[in-house]
């Protein structure tokens, strides 16, 4: 497998925009295995719960802060990953992972995502730094407008953090704020394929329709975290602990698949960080 390496106009449209795709970072084979575990792993669905949009329709997820040795947790340790998400960030300290999300959108029930920052959740947990945060996503299935995929506010991560507040059981952003973006900035909607990744700012404005297709989407989203950015408010300790980089092979070579029970994962019962 060639090494992968983030070009620096990929580094400078992140900077820029607060984001950047990239195509093919995964293989077809590693889509398919990940699809595989998310659809038939007991320990996903055994740890899945719903959180309700506004109008009462469900998107569902399973949330893990401590990357194991099976297929996902590989892949969040995997050099592409490390390496990308050091280039990106700012700081120099070493890269942590704060918290990986399988997130499940069922055909016609999968709910939306309101508009909110990353950070305007994290800032709760009493991180300071958010240039120090980001997160990666990973489609596992296609993302388009029918089935929900991603929104995002091109440039909106240099507004700085927005207030944040309750919209249905999920924290949304000032929408008085979001509307004087949307008049300012440019609306993309993330259409991508399988295996293929965004990059984006802990500040970054995005939010996802319901799905209304008759197909699921689900993908992966990876955080991250400088050692340095240490939290006041957060029972987790994953977010600054140094990430050991394993070979982008391990993925396909990992003789564990589904998740394991040490991954640390959240119940919804137990959230404080959504709240």
């Amino acid at each position: 497998m060639a090494h992968f390496e983030l070009t620096p106009t990929q580094v400078a449209a992140y900077n820029r925009d607060g984001y950047v795709i990239v195509k093919n970072f995964l293989t077809t084979a590693e889509v398919d295995k990940l699809y595989r575990i998310a659809t038939g792993d007991e320990a996903v669905k055994k740890h899945a719960f719903d959180l309700n949009d506004q109008t009462g329709k469900k998107t569902k997820l399973t949330l893990w802060y401590t990357p194991g040795n099976d297929a996902y947790g590989l892949l969040t340790k995997s050099r592409r990953m490390v390496e990308s998400v050091d280039k990106l960030m700012e700081g120099d300290a070493a890269v942590c992972h704060f918290h990986s999300k399988l997130m499940q959108k069922e055909p016609k029930v999968g709910g939306a995502w309101e508009w909110h920052q990353d950070y305007g959740y994290w800032y709760k947990n009493e991180f300071l730094y958010p240039g120090q945060m980001m997160s990666v996503m990973i489609a596992i299935t296609e993302a388009n407008k029918q089935n929900g995929c991603l929104q995002v506010i091109k440039g909106s991560h240099y507004m700085g953090r927005i207030e944040h507040g309750f919209a249905g059981e999920q924290v949304g952003a000032s929408q008085h704020y979001v509307d004087l973006a949307l008049k300012t900035m440019e609306l993309v909607y993330v259409e991508i394929q399988p295996g293929d990744a965004l990059f984006f700012h802990s500040n970054l404005l995005h939010r996802s329709e319901a799905n209304l297709s008759d197909k699921p989407r689900w993908s992966l989203i990876s955080c991250y975290n400088r050692s340095s950015n240490i939290p006041y408010n957060e029972p987790s300790q994953s977010s600054t602990v140094p990430l050991t980089m394993v070979p982008d092979e391990a993925l396909l070579e990992a003789t564990t698949e589904g998740l394991q029970e040490t991954s640390n994962f959240l119940e919804k019962e137990k959230d404080e960080a959504l709240k």
